[in-house]
């Protein structure tokens, strides 16, 4: 395979690799949208539950019906804090899935530019072995 093959297929790689950070980088802001809503609602259940009042001065049904409210508000919370803590497990798998994508990228950058450097080192050298191979032929010439 010629080196500009070589060139061709990397750069293809590379901006494969790029789609798919770009892909995991859109992925994880929604997902932190989504935990920023979750934040949100438990502050805002929170204060239902802290906002209803005091049961205790209530008349006993309504002190009753106002305990199982809070309870289950409570609950509520209690069940988003666990939702949350399960997203926010999956945005941690999917930050190091970024980051191995990040790095598979940037290794695939690295081997491209290397590749590149090499060509145009040797397309130099060729360069300047056809100037020297017309300088030696015009000075054969010149000595005839």
């Amino acid at each position: 395979m010629k080196r500009t093959d070589q060139i061709k297929s990397l750069d293809t790689l590379v901006d494969l690799r790029s789609i798919e950070v770009d892909r995991l980088q859109t992925e994880l802001a929604r997902q932190e949208a989504t935990r920023a809503r979750y934040q949100a609602n438990l502050a805002r259940l929170t204060s239902l539950a802290e906002g209803s009042g005091a049961s205790g001065r209530l008349a006993p049904a309504l002190a009753l019906n106002c305990g199982h409210y809070k309870q289950a508000v409570f609950a509520l919370v209690d069940n988003h804090r666990t939702d949350l803590q399960l997203h926010e497990a999956n945005m941690a798998v999917s930050q190091r899935n970024l980051n191995a994508a990040w790095t598979r990228r940037e290794l695939l950058g690295k081997v491209l530019e290397q590749q590149q450097d090499a060509l145009a080192r040797e397309q130099e050298r060729a360069a300047r072995k056809r100037e020297d191979d017309i300088a030696t032929q015009s000075w054969l010439a010149g000595r005839a």
